[in-house]
């Protein structure tokens, strides 16, 4: 049955191509029989083309790819200079990335100064406020642009996009700013914000239906103090729903650190999130810390500020310095060689062998696998959409060779202690070269001339320009 069901696809085609019906007007960009013709006498495979393609058709083009003298080198997990770390986080099946490597940096930093066998944050807490506070960001976008038509690109996208799990670097320093943090035994993980997918659908909907409502009730003439009115009881419900799946969050909690064997090195104090914060962390990630961009298809040394990019209200656009790499890599091996750790953003995606947590350029051959050459660069793979900033992590380690120059570098990942080479991944610097995009890095360690770009007024990127879409 299914072989004659094809055979009678193949006829329909065939009365179709010798028709000409649905291919005409070849000279206006449209393919027809003729040009179709072509393209099938031009496809000769070889025998060892026909090979391949039997192979092709059955397995995947990733696997077919990979490059076997690559994959035979012996993983080099060598580092000159490195931070420490104890303990791998995992986001699970959810876009947190961002929350978790901001959390990681202020980890390592707590960990080392109070000399801990491990810590680590409350993810969830500081995820709660988050999607409170996109809640409110979304609901107050409705109401300041009431007044415009609903196909306004503004209003699209603030319906497109009225709040997502993903976040950037910017949003963490707003968090912690104004919620604090809190010890993870304080607040734990959820089903829901371990798998985020399914609650962030319904609530998007309910972001939608208040918003319509916010627009209705302009149109039938209520003023702003009403509409502000009718948003808080909206935020309520947010609220509510919000407590349903994540919990709700501590405003005090006793905490105290522990020897090795889990015994207090000395007697628990109770603590509000703010005063754990202040004391623990005390980093004012706000106004010390410089967000560093590579993008190539922008001029270097300006700063870019993202229109309506941000998880607060109150709080601040992303805000970047568009340099170099050669630039940023100096800072960044300036952090790592006093232990600091960065924040940093690339798309992780892009010739990555998860098995051996290895990202480099050479892990697959594409073009010997298909016999064609991809040859975009850095800056054309940006403007066409092809690749972008999809993941954050957290910058640990470089290996510098005795010229100065780095080879390799390692980050901090999210993704489990089991994922990728003991929960890290290591990447070449040529690879470095073509995906990384952002570093956040102390200022201490960012010369004066960089520092100055800062002073200028930023050049303003609207909301929706695809580089700048939340990390996921």
């Amino acid at each position: 049955m299914k072989n004659n069901k094809l055979k009678l696809i193949g006829c329909l085609l065939a009365a179709l191509l010798t028709t000409g019906s649905i291919y005409a007007q070849k000279e206006n960009g449209s393919i027809d029989a003729e040009l179709l013709k072509e393209f099938a006498e031009s496809y000769k495979p070889t025998g060892a083309e026909k090979a391949l393609r039997n192979v092709m058709l059955t397995t995947s083009v990733k696997t077919l790819a990979v490059s076997q003298e690559n994959k035979a080198k012996e993983l080099n997990t060598y580092f000159s200079n490195t931070v420490n770390s104890k303990g791998i986080t995992d986001q699970e099946s959810s876009g947190r990335c961002w929350l978790f490597t901001g959390l990681n940096v202020m980890r390592a930093k707590m960990i080392a100064e109070q000399k801990l066998n491990g810590f680590e944050f409350s993810q969830v807490y500081n995820f709660f406020f988050d999607q409170l506070e996109k809640s409110n960001l979304f609901l107050q976008g409705i109401i300041d642009t009431r007044k415009k038509p609903i196909d306004d690109r503004m209003v699209e996208w603030l319906f497109n996009h009225p709040l997502s799990d993903g976040g950037t670097f910017t949003g963490v320093a707003d968090l912690v700013a104004k919620y604090g943090v809190v010890p993870k035994e304080a607040m734990r993980e959820t089903f829901s914000s371990n798998n985020t997918s399914a609650f962030n659908s319904v609530l998007k909907r309910k972001l939608r239906e208040f918003g319509i409502q916010l627009r209705e009730a302009s149109e039938a003439g209520k003023k702003e103090k009403e509409l502000m009115s009718m948003k808080k009881e909206m935020l309520g419900t947010v609220y509510k729903m919000l407590a349903s799946v994540y919990g709700v969050p501590p405003t005090t909690f006793t905490w105290a650190p522990k020897d090795s064997d889990g015994k207090y090195r000395e007697k628990p104090q109770e603590y509000t999130p703010k005063s754990f914060y202040d004391k623990f962390v005390g980093i004012d990630f706000q106004n010390n810390f410089v967000m560093l961009m590579n993008d190539p298809s922008r001029p270097y040394w300006k700063s870019y500020e993202i229109q309506y990019d941000r998880h607060v209200h109150e709080g601040h656009n992303w805000l970047y310095v568009n340099l170099p790499l050669e630039d940023i890599k100096e800072m960044a091996i300036a952090s790592i060689k006093d232990s600091v750790m960065m924040y940093f953003s690339c798309d992780v995606g892009k010739f990555l062998d998860s098995g051996r947590g290895l990202l480099d350029i050479k892990n697959y051959d594409y073009e010997s696998l298909f016999g064609v050459e991809f040859t975009m660069d850095k800056r054309q793979r940006i403007i066409t959409r092809d690749s972008g900033s999809s993941h954050a992590m957290t910058l640990k380690s470089v290996d510098i060779d005795e010229n100065g120059k780095p080879v390799k570098w390692q980050v901090e990942n999210s993704w489990g202690a089991s994922s990728g080479y003991k929960g890290t991944l290591i990447m070449t610097d040529e690879w470095f070269d073509e995906y990384m995009f952002r570093l956040v890095v102390d200022k201490k360690y960012v010369p004066a001339k960089v520092l100055k770009v800062l002073e200028e007024k930023p050049t303003m990127l609207p909301a929706w320009d695809p580089m700048f879409m939340m990390e996921e």
